[in-house]
């Protein structure tokens, strides 16, 4: 066992002052006072200006460090994208995967697989964001590998990949039946890029939305449709605050609409986060870096330049959220979205995850599993 004391401990729902977590095999074992420790104790203790929260929890990475899990969905590029967003916070993500091809949704399904079964840090599971997508608001997934959902898929989905496993789709493309048979599986469902009405939302009866207010139809007065449904629901949403894909008072109106224990932060990631270029390549279209912005030529979004840390930061400076609510929705709302009761929180018998951050959101340090993270 080890202890960590800290001046001001963030628990994942409240505030505590100068308390140390015992760790045991890489859970808490106790949160107690600072005084408390047992003498003779292995005891790192945080500077006092530092407060230790639980380690970010980011369901939307679909790259960083320079590559894209679409490119090479494989071990050493799960390492790479992990290893690039420890430094900003992220103790845990789920790998995600635009829309591909069947071939490679598998090779994303066994490599995340194979993380989970050796303990890779930082894998939390596998997000797949489509096919099953609206072709009217795909953004830069290809139009040309959306499709509509099969026997053979709903197979896959259910019995071929892991768990936690959250999938994207379109309710009005997919259906409420073959909704409700992936839920019975396991499979935590998200609506995103859809043009689906009020209505046929609440008939999917899904989890939760995917970046909520991006390719999906405005919210209008008579027609409330998907923005209206998920600002209105009790299904999770996540959301990305960079100052770009939402506007601050849309952000603001998201907040006091969901709280921040139905409001997520996502980062939407891309290879560019953790990685000194200023392009890449999504699916054959270059994406350029410029401003904080990641655009195709046409000048559409492509995912985000952005990390966790950054999203806390914004969430207090854009949304108007305490730091509290901030760290609450980087990290235990995530894990109750996914199910998770030990992830996301730095209480007894959680995963001892977790983040030194400064006043301004600066990491300081990372700990994954109780052990400090390397540089």
């Amino acid at each position: 066992m080890n202890a960590l004391r800290a001046a001001r401990l963030f628990t994942g729902e409240a505030m505590l002052h100068d308390v140390a977590l015992i760790i045991d095999a890489g859970r808490v074992r106790d949160v107690r006072a600072g005084a408390d420790i047992p003498a003779g104790m292995v005891t790192e203790t945080l500077p006092p200006e530092l407060i230790l929260a639980p380690g970010f929890i980011d369901t939307q990475v679909n790259g960083g460090g320079g590559v894209m899990f679409n490119d090479s969905p494989d071990l050493p590029t799960l390492r790479a994208i992990a290893r690039a967003h420890r430094r900003f916070g992220t103790t845990a993500l789920l790998a995600t995967l635009i829309t591909d091809t069947q071939a490679t949704m598998r090779a994303a399904a066994d490599s995340v697989r194979a993380a989970l079964e050796t303990g890779e840090p930082g894998i939390l599971g596998l997000h797949l964001e489509g096919p099953f997508l609206n072709p009217a608001r795909k953004g830069v997934h290809p139009e040309v590998l959306l499709r509509a959902i099969t026997e053979d898929a709903l197979c896959f989905l259910c019995e071929e990949t892991p768990r936690p496993l959250l999938l994207t789709l379109a309710p009005e493309i997919v259906g409420a039946n073959a909704i409700a048979r992936l839920a019975a599986a396991g499979v935590v469902v998200a609506v995103g890029h859809s043009t689906a009405s009020y209505e046929q939302v609440l008939a999917a009866d899904a989890r939760g939305f995917t970046h909520l207010f991006n390719a999906m139809p405005p919210l209008a007065g008579r027609d409330p449709g998907l923005v209206g449904a998920a600002l209105t629901s009790d299904g999770f949403a996540g959301i990305i605050a960079d100052g770009y894909h939402v506007h601050p008072a849309n952000l603001r109106l998201a907040l006091r609409a969901k709280g921040a224990g139905r409001l997520m932060l996502v980062t939407d990631a891309m290879a560019s986060v953790g990685a000194d270029i200023t392009a890449f390549r999504l699916h054959g279209h270059m994406v350029r870096v410029a401003d904080g912005r990641l655009t195709t030529k046409d000048g559409v979004l492509a995912g985000a330049h952005l990390d966790m840390a950054s999203a806390v930061r914004n969430a207090v400076a854009l949304m108007g959220a305490t730091l509290e609510e901030a760290l609450r929705m980087a990290a235990a709302t995530p894990a109750d979205f996914l199910g998770l009761p030990d992830r996301g929180r730095l209480v007894p018998g959680a995963v001892a995850d977790a983040v030194a951050i400064s006043g301004n959101v600066g990491v300081a340090g990372v700990w994954v599993a109780g052990a400090r993270d390397a540089p």
